[in-house]
């Protein structure tokens, strides 16, 4: 089964809801991971709650902020858009999403984000496995 690392800065809310996603969507096809360069204390509470709502998904119950050296060596690097120096991670396959970080948005915002990270599962699915 293919690894799969999907990268941002704090690994707080964009990487955390496409892990999520991902072992939701895909767990049966890609082990899914997300990490960062630096960790926040919590994963964010909104994507948490809307994750929870949308999907039934407790992302606090199964995740927590991780750093780059503390996931395996993966095949797929997934970077979020971090608009700065994305963290560099060796793989086979690497994409940049270029998603807009939703934190402190609106619901609406959040939620856009949230179907987006969805598609883009699917679609990295569909070609990769």
């Amino acid at each position: 089964m293919k690894k799969v690392a999907f990268i941002c800065v704090h690994n707080s809310c964009r990487s955390q809801i496409a892990e999520a996603l991902c072992k939701h969507l895909a767990g049966d096809a890609l082990e899914s991971y997300s990490a960062g360069t630096e960790k926040k204390p919590q994963i964010n509470q909104d994507a948490v709650r809307l994750m929870k709502e949308l999907y039934g998904i407790d992302m606090e119950k199964t995740q927590y902020s991780k750093l780059l050296s503390d996931i395996p060596p993966v095949d797929i690097v997934i970077t979020m858009g971090c608009n700065v120096q994305c963290p560099y991670l060796p793989c086979k396959h690497r994409e940049d999403w270029g998603l807009d970080d939703p934190t402190g948005k609106s619901d609406e915002e959040f939620i856009q984000v949230i179907k987006t990270i969805d598609a883009k599962v699917k679609e990295l699915v569909r070609v990769m496995v």
